[in-house]
């Protein structure tokens, strides 16, 4: 394929902003109800603290190492940090906008107040006076700032009071640290609605109690970000101890943004960016309460004024079945979460560790819940005899202590557990079941697009896969065998990996929808992916166009491509899907002179996932799953609720819906779940000999 000398690219740190800008827009839509679009602010604030303890810092420390290459945007690292910090300014802007002139009062309306210090009647300011004796006092640790107590290591994202105190003549510093464990959102009585007041706002009241000997002449609220990625020495002889004690230096990382209360005084403002050495442009001074994370608290309050719940119905394709072994020995089944219940893949692990015919297990756990079923039936098949082998990712982001934790207690229970690979994190999500049947060993497996976890499993839309072909089987081995020993990256029957062969494996798809197109055949090339980055794979895209082949992108977050630039990108199409549901599912078709191939799978289009992580793609062949996921494809691409479309000048706008029915693609897959749950249903009954009337669905899981 003839390389282009350039291409159209956006940065990907600004095509995150603009991401995180189109999960705003939820904050600000009317239609939402309140306290879901409370939730949508409190995410984009969750999404920025990441943004900077990751790709911020990322940018700064090349900026001080003094690199001076440029991204494929023609960008140098300095350019990349003043447009950043220019955009984050005026999002953050935006984000208290839409809190102080549009939620707070529509929260008022709907009978629940925020209330400051100066609002609080009589009653409300004895049971603070209360609370802070009684609760707050007794865990509070004032910090004095002086020539023998130096300046408090302040944790990352922790919220502090800062104090300018006076004696006399003598001008002296203090730091008060926000309580973490105690909750942000301290509920008063009233008489009318439900009323709260901000933890800081209590301490801001009795300040005097702490600093009986000095008068406060200042006091402001402020909250620090570190850069929080991990530098690991993967050649370490103890990956396990040497993430423990890099977790530790993300807690005193670099300072790369400090928040503050913009009525904070000169002196004071003085102060603390001498103590934490920030540049006046990494100054986030705000009109309201910090950290706005609070708001996902906050949203959980009355369910009334929520977005009704995506209930999880269980799986149809399991609907009627005993044994899950036979059920899939007899065809392959599917699972679309979370309109389908996980129950069904957690079911699929207890039944292999109850099993007396199962051998062994094994499993890649990338990121797990708190609480999960799946490590519960791993532990208990251990504890059977079986022979588990569970590869848990310790580098798995933000989540190494809780991978730590579940690694150990696996191993405690006698699985042997593999810390991930040097040099690559292990991102596949798979799981391989060994069982001994009367013509020989069967191997079962499940695939599947996203975490085997059961909580975000309510939130994030993800396919699986589950299937006994022998094909499948077989490569399941393989790959397990290269993960745990030193075997040589097998040639894949059905499965295709990354880092060896994802690249190419895509690169020879897209070439040749190419060569197709210049043959008149049927082309096109449809991809569902959260994000899109990786150059190669967007200039091939291009040449796709150039040559005629419809491409049509549903891209949730970054996306470096630009659509629809004239002699360029004609050709393509790019949609973000944002709403209620998080799309994490990854899909590609290919059209493949019109017998179309279909993947599902754990990767992006990211340098990432196809070089340095051990990733999946798995193709789906029988019909009926086929007509699942281009159903749920063409829902996504018919959507006018949630979806926006870029621009060739790389801006989003809402859908035009003109002439067409609303359509709410995640409402309406729900819907369709239930239909099938309950088709399938009436036709088990129904082959029993029996016809159920409006028979109801099973009660909701509880939340």
């Amino acid at each position: 394929m003839k390389k282009m000398e350039a291409f159209p690219y956006i940065n990907r740190e600004l095509s995150w902003l603009d991401f995180n800008l189109r999960v705003l827009e939820e904050a600000y839509e009317k239609e939402n109800p309140v306290l879901e679009r409370f939730k949508f602010l409190g995410i984009t604030a969750s999404n920025l603290d990441e943004f900077f303890m990751v790709r911020v810092a990322g940018v700064r420390e090349q900026v001080r190492s003094g690199y001076k290459g440029r991204d494929c945007a023609g960008l140098t690292p300095s350019a990349q940090l003043e447009l950043l910090t220019q955009k984050i300014h005026a999002f953050v802007d935006r984000q208290y906008s839409c809190l102080s002139r549009s939620l707070i009062p529509l929260l008022r309306q709907n009978g629940i107040f925020l209330l400051r210090p100066d609002e609080l009647n009589p009653e409300q300011r004895d049971y603070v006076e209360d609370y802070f004796r009684s609760v707050l006092f007794p865990v509070l640790t004032p910090l004095a700032v002086d020539r023998s107590r130096p300046f408090p290591l302040l944790l990352n994202k922790s919220l502090n009071l800062a104090l300018r105190l006076r004696q006399g003549k003598d001008t002296a510093f203090a730091v008060v640290q926000v309580p973490a464990i105690l909750p942000r959102l301290v509920e008063l009585p009233s008489l009318s609605g439900r009323a709260f007041i901000m933890q800081e706002n209590i301490l801001l009241l009795h300040l005097d109690a702490l600093f009986e000997q000095h008068d406060i002449a200042a006091s402001a609220a402020f909250r620090v970000t570190r850069n929080g990625d991990l530098a690991i020495d993967e050649e370490a002889e103890d990956l396990l101890l040497e993430i423990q004690e890099s977790i530790k230096k993300r807690r005193r990382g670099r300072p790369v943004r400090l928040e503050m209360s913009r009525r904070c005084d000169s002196e004071l403002r003085d102060f603390l960016i001498e103590m934490l050495d920030v540049r006046e442009k990494d100054i986030y001074e705000v009109s309201g309460p910090l950290d706005l994370t609070f708001c996902l608290k906050l949203s959980s309050l009355d369910d009334r004024l929520r977005l009704p719940p995506v209930t999880p119905v269980p799986a149809a394709d399991f609907v009627g079945s005993d044994n899950m072994f036979e059920s899939i020995r007899l065809r392959d089944r599917f699972v679309h979460h979370p309109y389908e219940s996980f129950d069904c893949v957690a079911d699929f692990v207890r039944a292999a560790a109850e099993d007396p015919a199962v051998l062994a297990i094994k499993q890649t756990l990338y990121r797990v819940s708190g609480h999960s079923p799946i490590v519960a039936a791993l532990i208990r098949a251990a504890e059977n005899g079986k022979q588990v082998t569970v590869l848990v990712e310790l580098k798995a982001r933000f989540d190494e202590e809780n991978n730590i934790h579940w690694a150990l207690k696996l191993e405690e229970a006698g699985c042997h557990v593999i810390y991930g690979l040097a040099g690559l994190k292990t991102h596949c999500k798979i799981l391989l079941v060994v069982r001994k049947e009367e013509d020989g060993l069967r191997r079962y497996l499940h695939l599947g697009t996203g975490n085997y976890n059961d909580s975000t499993a309510r939130q994030y839309t993800d396919m699986g896969l589950f299937t006994c072909r022998e094909s499948f089987g077989a490569d399941a081995s393989s790959l397990f065998n290269v993960l745990t020993g030193y075997s040589r990256p097998p040639l894949y029957q059905r499965l295709v990996a990354a880092p060896e062969g994802m690249r190419d494996f895509f690169y020879r798809r897209i070439d040749r929808e190419i060569e197709n197109a210049r043959q008149g055949l049927p082309s096109g090339i449809f991809a569902k992916v959260n994000s899109l980055v990786d150059p190669g794979i967007i200039e091939r895209l291009y040449a796709a166009s150039g040559a005629g082949v419809p491409v049509t992108l549903v891209v949730r977050g970054i996306c470096c491509l630009i659509a629809g630039v004239p002699g360029v990108s004609e050709t393509i199409r790019v949609i973000s899907i944002v709403g209620q549901l998080l799309e994490h599912s990854r899909i590609y078709r290919f059209e493949n002179g019109g017998k179309p191939c279909l993947y599902l799978g754990s990767a992006d289009w990211m340098p990432r996932n196809l070089d340095r992580r051990v990733e999946l793609l798995f193709p789906v062949e029988e019909d009926h799953i086929r007509a699942r996921v281009e159903e749920a494809v063409q829902l996504l691409l018919e959507d006018t609720v949630n979806a926006r479309e870029q621009l060739p000048d790389g801006s989003y706008h809402m859908q035009d819906g003109r002439g067409r029915p609303s359509l709410n693609s995640q409402r309406e897959l729900s819907r369709r779940a239930v239909e099938n749950y309950e088709r399938a249903e009436n036709a088990q009954w129904e082959e029993n000999g029996l016809r159920p009337q409006n028979r109801p669905l099973p009660p909701e899981e509880s939340e």
